[in-house]
């Protein structure tokens, strides 16, 4: 090869290698942030990345289009491996216009959701753009449509992460809704379809950016976004701790680690996490991280409804989806979002073959007008039919309260558990003994002479004929009932019997979700 067409090439790459320039590069490390490019490197492993489109141009030439010059045409595509496994990416690069959207923009990301969608691959999206390119117009809108048409082909087959990592306004959000998991960055990310601006003209409201789409009030609020980075390189480190936890894509299982520590080891202290006084409160999260594999657990939407924990941990080195109610906020009842929560993390794990332990302590549904209002059997039938309808081994642990409609939806044997333990603190019933003893007794408890006394005593003897687990042990609703010192080993025993199961569901275009 010529050297000066060596030379030119070196001199175009360069150039687009260097994004919107130095003043803009520079701008964009004021803010807090990386560059596309600095994120690509950090999220692949080092010397992996493989960069795909280069050189594409957009076509535009109208409203002044034929004189901008857009590197990359705003975002890098490619491929690469992050420890060790193949993923695909696309990262906006807001040097160049912005990162805004247009024809050939959405082209480069179309074509890597088609490989990694070809290749079983997971794909990475590290979104930082200002919108659609108001100059290309309809083109521009084209092209998030067929990006949205990809994320739905994709969904279930591949795992779709999207990390926000600054603007992220109008229809550009809904690519991310349509993934599977969704990160953001603390103080230089926002979400939302109207900004500050168009929401105070129609509505009167005003509010800040950080307000209205900030990662807290996604993380928080919305619970549009799973996850919450002080910066870029911490969600990036997210991002690849979750892909640890995950397949490449349906067809396979996540990777298994090395086993650490004993899974026989009797643990004296499961005995006592349980307070005796059934009203009093404690943490899940305690109990979760005795049965995870170096007690760490990763949690999803550590935030959002916080009512329910949803999670990965490693149990015996594989990866397992935890599902568990929190008995320190609204007593682990389920409500609306607690409910769409739990679905949502079902569904995930059973798209991924990712094994369920549910961990119960639920006392019901949150009663109110506004969760009635708020249409709760409709959000709690989404729970009811996510565990129905997984395939995926489903282990099921009680703990303590299973009251009503509420121990059903938690993954019961009739909801296709295919093992169920309980411990001997487990109440399991279709109310608690406070109202069901005003119900059952109401006629005796009135006409007792010592009426207080006689309630106190009725209670006592609904939980000792009715709410115990010995009734749902003799009925074979539990298939067990366990020390709770013992319950690593029987949960990783559970596990290891269960994983030669195949389950298929009768065949139909799709079920029917209670959206």
């Amino acid at each position: 090869m010529g050297s000066s067409k060596l030379e030119e090439f070196r001199s175009r790459r360069a150039k687009i290698e260097e994004g919107g320039g130095g003043k803009r590069i520079e701008e964009q490390h004021t803010k807090g942030k990386l560059t596309a490019r600095e994120r690509m490197n950090l999220l692949f492993d080092k010397g992996s990345f493989v960069e795909l489109d280069v050189f594409v141009k957009d076509r535009c030439v109208r409203i002044g289009m034929e004189k901008v010059d857009a590197p990359g045409e705003g975002v890098i595509t490619g491929y690469g491996l992050v420890d060790g496994r193949p993923v695909y990416a696309y990262s906006q690069d807001f040097t160049v216009m912005g990162g805004s959207l247009g024809e050939v923009h959405a082209q480069k990301i179309r074509k890597v959701q088609d490989l990694a969608l070809g290749m079983g691959a997971p794909i990475v999206a590290m979104n930082d753009s200002g919108g659609a390119r108001i100059q290309e117009g309809v083109d521009a809108l084209s092209g998030y449509g067929q990006i949205f048409y990809r994320n739905t082909l994709a969904s279930g087959v591949i795992p779709q992460i999207s990390a926000i990592m600054g603007p992220c306004a109008g229809g550009a959000v809904y690519s991310p809704a349509l993934t599977d998991f969704v990160f953001m960055v603390d103080q230089t990310s926002q979400m939302f379809i109207t900004g500050p601006q168009i929401t105070k003209v129609a509505t009167g409201e005003e509010v800040t950016m950080e307000q209205l789409g900030g990662a807290m009030t996604h993380n928080k609020t919305s619970g549009v976004a799973h996850f919450i980075a002080e910066n870029d390189e911490a969600c990036i480190e997210q991002i690849k701790k979750l892909l640890s936890f995950l397949p490449s894509n349906n067809l396979e299982t996540a990777p298994e680690t090395d086993i650490t520590n004993d899974i026989n080891k009797i643990v004296p202290e499961l005995d006592q996490i349980v307070p005796e006084d059934s009203e009093k409160r404690y943490d899940m999260k305690d109990l979760i991280r005795i049965l995870a594999d170096d007690g760490e657990f990763f949690e999803v939407h550590k935030y959002y409804a916080q009512n329910i924990i949803t999670g990965f941990v490693r149990i015996s080195g594989q990866s397992i989806g935890i599902v568990a109610n929190q008995p320190g906020v609204l007593a682990g009842c389920l409500d609306i979002n607690a409910s769409d929560k739990a679905a949502r993390f079902v569904r995930t794990c059973d798209c991924f073959n990712v094994p369920i332990v549910t961990i119960v302590d639920v006392p019901g549904f949150l009663p109110g007008i506004e969760q009635e209002y708020g249409g709760i059997i409709r959000h709690g039938s989404k729970l009811l039919y996510a565990y129905a309808e997984a395939t995926v081994l489903k282990v099921t642990l009680i703990v303590r309260k299973a009251y009503g409609g509420a121990y059903i939806a938690m993954c019961s044997k009739d909801l296709g558990a295919d093992m169920v333990l309980a411990w001997p603190t487990a109440e399991i019933a279709v109310m608690g003994p406070e109202s069901a003893a005003n119900i059952i007794f109401k006629k005796e408890i009135a006409e007792s002479e010592d009426p207080q006394s006689a309630r106190l005593e009725k209670i006592e003897q609904y939980k000792n004929e009715i709410s115990t687990p010995y009734w749902a042990a003799e009925r074979g609703f539990v298939d067990d009932i366990i020390e709770p010192s013992t319950t690593k080993f029987r949960v990783v025993d559970a596990l290891n019997m269960l994983a030669s199961k195949r389950k298929t569901r009768p065949a139909r275009k799709h079920g029917n979700l209670p959206l």
